[in-house]
C-alpha cells in the first residue's frame, strides 16, 4: 500500500506549494484538510488555491458546502474518506495538506474509545440538546465534566464531545482517563516547516495584507448580501469575523487589519501545538517549495 503523505503545520507556511510540489513527484492527488476551504464562496480570506496554483494535480475536499451549511469533523470525515481509499486503490498517493488538525487526524487515525457499552437514551439526551443549544454549549458541558478531552476534541466534532459525555455519564469516569490513543489507519509520512516565530509572523503579515488588498473585505460584504447570516459558522473563521465586525460598526480598516493579524498568529500558535504531538512528525527547515521536496521524498522513501 502507498504511505500517505500529509503536509500540516501553521498557516501561512508554504503548505499548499510544498503539497503541489510533491504530489508533482509522487504521483499524488490532494486531500485539503482545512475547515474554511470546504465553502464555497470563501476563497480570499482562505487562500483557497486557484487553478493555476494547483498545477493540474486534482485537488478534493475544496467547494463542498454552502457558506450557510454547518460542517462537523464527522461530515469531512464521512466525505473524505472514500475519496482517500479511491487515491489508493487507482494507485495513487494521497497528499493531505491543510492546518486545521482535527480534520487529518479524522483521516489518518482510527479511534479507540473504551469499552462503555453505548446508551441510546443518552445520546439521544445529547443530541437534542446539540439542536437546541449548539455545539459550542455541548462542548462547554465536556469542558466541565472532562476538560482534557475537551482540549483534545473539537465542538464542531459532535460525535465524540456525545461520546465523551456519555462514557462520564454511564461510569462516572473520564473518557481521558480510559485508552483512547491514535491508532494510524495507513501508513503515512507527516512532515511541517518549522519557522522560526518572528518568521512565520512576517509571513502572516504579508498574506494578511495581501489578503485585504485582493478584496477581502468586499468578499464578506457580497457574502452577507447574497444572504449568509454573519451567525454562520463560516463566517466565525479568522478574517470573516473581523470583517463582519468592521462593517457593522465602521471601525478603522488599521484597527481591523491589525485585529485580523493577531488572531492569526494566536492560530497559529494552536496548530504549532496541535501538530507537535502528531506522532512521528518530521520537521523540515524552511525554504522553498522546490528545495524542500527532496527532503520530503527522502523522509517518505525512508
Amino acid at each position: 500500500m502507498k504511505k500517505i503523505l500529509a503536509v500540516c503545520g501553521a498557516t501561512a507556511s508554504g503548505k499548499t506549494a510544498l503539497a503541489v510540489e510533491c504530489a508533482k513527484r509522487l504521483n499524488g492527488e490532494i486531500i485539503s484538510c482545512d475547515a474554511l476551504l470546504v465553502y464555497r464562496g470563501l476563497n480570499i480570506g482562505t487562500a483557497k488555491p486557484s487553478l493555476e496554483e494547483r498545477q493540474g494535480i486534482s485537488h478534493y475536499m475544496i467547494d463542498v458546502a454552502d457558506p450557510c451549511d454547518n460542517f462537523s469533523v464527522s461530515d469531512f470525515e464521512r466525505l473524505a474518506t472514500p475519496v482517500l481509499e479511491d487515491i489508493l486503490a487507482r494507485g495513487k498517493t494521497p497528499v493531505l495538506c491543510g492546518g486545521t488538525g482535527f480534520y487529518m487526524n479524522a483521516l489518518l487515525f482510527s479511534h479507540s474509545f473504551g469499552s462503555t457499552p453505548a446508551s441510546e437514551e443518552v445520546r439521544k439526551k445529547y443530541e437534542q440538546t446539540e439542536r437546541e443549544k449548539g455545539r459550542e454549549y455541548l462542548h462547554r458541558l465536556l469542558e466541565e465534566v472532562d476538560c482534557e478531552s475537551a482540549e483534545k476534541i473539537h465542538f464542531n466534532d459532535v460525535k465524540r464531545v456525545i461520546r465523551a459525555l456519555e462514557i462520564y455519564e454511564l461510569t462516572g469516569r473520564k473518557k481521558s482517563e480510559q485508552n483512547d490513543a491514535p491508532v494510524p489507519r495507513y501508513p503515512y509520512v507527516a512532515v511541517a516547516f518549522d519557522y522560526p516565530r518572528e518568521e512565520l509572523y512576517n509571513r502572516i503579515h504579508l498574506r494578511t495584507q495581501e489578503m485585504l488588498r485582493q478584496g477581502l473585505v468586499e468578499e464578506v460584504r457580497g457574502l452577507l448580501n447574497s444572504g449568509v447570516p454573519k451567525t454562520a459558522q463560516c463566517m466565525q473563521g479568522i478574517g470573516y469575523k473581523e470583517v463582519v465586525e468592521y462593517l457593522e460598526n465602521n471601525a478603522s480598516h488599521s484597527t481591523m487589519s491589525d485585529i485580523i493579524e493577531k488572531n492569526t498568529r494566536n492560530y497559529a500558535k494552536r496548530q504549532l501545538t496541535f501538530f507537535k504531538k502528531m506522532p512521528n512528525l518530521q520537521e523540515i527547515a524552511p525554504c522553498d517549495a522546490k528545495d524542500a521536496v527532496q527532503e520530503v521524498l527522502r523522509l517518505y522513501e525512508c
